[in-house]
C-alpha cells in the first residue's frame, strides 16, 4: 500500500514562510500544481497563498 503525499500547510510572511504542517509540497492557488517547498519562490501575505512562478502570481494580481 502506497501513502499518497499531502501537501503542507505554511504561513506566509513578508520573504520568509513558516511551515505548519509538514509536507513535500504546496498548491498554487491559480494552477492547483504541485509546487515543491526547495523551490517555492512566489506567494502572497495578504492571500496567504502560494504560486507557481511569476506569470501566476501576476494572473491573481490582475484578477484582484
Amino acid at each position: 500500500m502506497t501513502t499518497v503525499p499531502t501537501p503542507a500547510t505554511l504561513h506566509y510572511g513578508d520573504g520568509e514562510f513558516a511551515v505548519l504542517k509538514p509536507g513535500p509540497f504546496v498548491l498554487c492557488a491559480v494552477s492547483g500544481r504541485g509546487i515543491p517547498l526547495d523551490t517555492l519562490r512566489y506567494w502572497s501575505a495578504e492571500r496567504q497563498e502560494a504560486y507557481a512562478g511569476p506569470a501566476e502570481a501576476l494572473t491573481r494580481m490582475v484578477e484582484a
